[in-house]
């Protein structure tokens, strides 16, 4: 082996002991190694950057944007509607919940079909009485087994497909991965609906927010008296001031109520400030501030206003709302803490309460650093926090009234789809230009304006993409690659071919569990085609084997963001998804080899 492939399979060594600490998030670990890798000499200076233009982002970008069109022209919500309708038993809306998503997944980003039933599946499981455990992880692995039927349902398909193009100069097609991919869909989603689900934990109390945080319903009313210190400061002058004081959800001054997030003014005599908390935050808020105390609990307070029934409106916090938000992995919430955010200055947002893995976190909220799958526990104004959870990469949760769309928007997202795969069957277009075009004319035709588009765009797995692609190519031209796979056949010299597929697609799907799905199959890619060069056997089924054991991140919550996305909601523990994970990978490897060996054959 030369010392180039040495060092980069050290540097890659590196590079996956990042991917797995979680330190850095893993595009700018992906960042990094495609620099050291520059600098090293592996990768030529001006292919750098050469990642980013290549036909697997630029179709990942394309997908995303659809994605996210499909969701505006209203054909999401036909779909989760009709999952709604799925009756009392958690067998059939286990059914109806995984082949939504699943069919949803095959034409659409995982996470972002995920995101669209999550919502749908918390108010399921609270009209019915369900615990959230026993239907979100079974949601999110029915997004994962959906995305392996088609080239667009997952980034690691359409690498796949275009590593494909260059190696053999004849990428696979859309529906090239169906065969295989549809077998392992379909008998994964059974066995979760019928029988899989079984082994998940009974966590009860995880239907709403109240029960998950066990919020004390204290509503506090200080007056600002004569002699009170607050009189002449602002609202941020007493937050920074008085150390453990409650968020502040209004003033009200005189008959008017001002919602805390625009109160710009100082304060005043007989000022009143509406807080929520427990009893001694607003015990340590009055006494600090000298302020007149007198609070009551929620159910008190609504006996009181039916007494007197001309300050309610003025008083009361009918207009704010509590939302629950998922923190996702690109959120730019991660690492930061409430007061380096200013949430409440910029966005109008108070933090009332954070839940890690189904548990809420004590102490103080201003303190807590923002982790991937948290699950935030919000307060403001209804139209306030729809609009700026996601600006703020947080995934809502709250139930969503389910819109039709726009008849023509809905149509025309169908017929600009459809025309775009039609082209790529026919072979008069290749797939990154067929749908590049068809998110473009989505744009024109007004199906998505271009704020939506970019928005929903995912950078980090572009970034993620666009690095790791020019060093997985060096991993071939260095013989990186030719190395890992004489290596995996010096231990099996005596195995047959059947053997060393086995042993790939089993080595990538573990891979998978512990690092990005979309990285995995840039690593993997060129060892399966060394193997298969090595056997002197046809490349594509260890290309499909990559491709499929990529996806099939259902042993841990890190393999892949949905599984991170119900982590929380879910109050799942690590340890949980091998419950269910570890028998549907066993199932997905069983179905998937005799597809591989049908569809696929070693002398194709």
């Amino acid at each position: 082996m030369s010392t180039d492939a040495v060092v980069l399979c050290l540097l890659l060594l590196i590079a996956l002991i990042g991917f797995v600490s979680g330190i850095l998030r893993y595009d700018l670990v992906a960042l990094f190694t495609l620099l050291a890798a520059t600098f090293l000499g592996l990768v030529p200076v001006r292919e750098t950057f050469s990642g980013f233009g290549h036909p697997a982002v630029i179709t990942v970008a394309a997908v995303l944007v659809i994605s996210r069109a499909f969701f505006q022209s209203g054909l999401v919500d036909l779909l989760s509607q009709a999952a709604q309708r799925a009756g009392r038993r958690t067998v059939l809306q286990l059914l109806s919940l995984t082949a939504t998503v699943a069919l949803l997944s095959a034409f659409m980003n995982n996470v972002g079909a995920l995101a669209l039933m999550l919502p749908v599946a918390l108010k399921m499981a609270k009209s019915h009485g369900i615990p959230p455990s026993r239907l979100l992880m079974p949601l999110a692995f029915g997004s994962l087994l959906g995305g392996l039927t088609t080239m667009i349902g997952t980034p690691p398909n359409i690498i796949v497909a275009t590593y494909r193009g260059d190696v053999s100069g004849t990428p696979f097609g859309l529906f090239d991965f169906t065969p295989v991919g549809l077998g392992i869909a379909v008998t994964g989603i059974l066995f979760i609906s019928l029988i899989g689900w079984r082994l998940l934990p009974d966590r009860k109390g995880q239907a709403s927010a109240e029960d998950r945080f066990e919020i004390d319903d204290y509503l506090g009313e200080l007056r600002v008296s004569e002699d009170s210190k607050a009189i002449g400061q602002t609202l941020w002058q007493i937050k920074s001031d008085i150390d453990g004081a409650p968020p502040v959800l209004a003033v009200v001054r005189g008959d008017e109520r001002i919602p805390a997030h625009r109160f710009r003014g100082v304060l005043k005599k007989d000022d009143i400030l509406l807080v929520e908390g427990e009893t001694e935050e607003i015990e340590t808020l009055a006494n600090k501030a000298k302020l007149a105390i007198g609070f009551a609990k929620e159910e008190d307070k609504e006996n009181a206003e039916g007494e007197d029934n001309d300050k309610p409106e003025e008083k009361g916090t009918a207009d704010l709302s509590l939302g629950e938000a998922v923190v996702m992995a690109h959120s730019r919430l991660i690492g930061r803490t409430v007061a380096q955010l200013r949430l409440w200055e910029r966005y109008g947002l108070n933090l009332i309460a954070v839940a890690r893995q189904g548990l809420r976190l004590k102490g103080r909220v201003r303190d807590v650093r923002f982790k991937n799958g948290d699950v935030l526990l919000m307060e403001g104004e209804e139209d306030n926090l729809l609009e700026q959870l996601p600006e703020l990469g947080c995934l809502p949760l709250a139930d969503r009234d389910l819109k039709l769309g726009k008849p023509r928007k809905l149509f025309a997202s169908v017929l600009l789809f459809g025309v775009a795969v039609a082209t790529i069957l026919l072979g008069w277009l290749t797939a990154p230009v067929a749908l590049v075009a068809a998110a473009a004319m989505m744009i024109l035709t007004g199906v998505i304006d271009l704020r939506s588009a970019y928005a929903g765009i995912d950078l980090p797995v572009l970034v993620l993409l666009g690095c790791m692609i020019p060093v997985g190519q060096a991993l071939e031209t260095t013989g990186g690659g030719a190395w890992l796979a004489g290596q995996m056949l010096i231990l099996g010299a005596q195995w047959p071919a059947v053997t060393t597929l086995a042993i790939l697609l089993i080595a990538t799907m573990f891979l998978s569990d512990i690092i990005n799905n979309a990285a995995a199959a840039v690593l993997m890619a060129p060892v399966s085609v060394s193997l298969a060069r090595g056997l002197e056997v046809s490349p594509e089924p260890f290309l499909m084997a990559v491709a499929i054991g990529a996806s099939c991140a259902f042993l841990t919550p890190v393999g892949h963001q949905s599984n991170t996305l119900v982590l929380g909601p879910g109050g799942y523990r690590f340890a949980d998804y091998w419950k269910l994970g570890l028998p549907t990978q066993i199932i997905a490897f069983a179905v998937a080899m005799p597809l591989l060996l049908l569809f696929w054959p070693f002398d194709g």
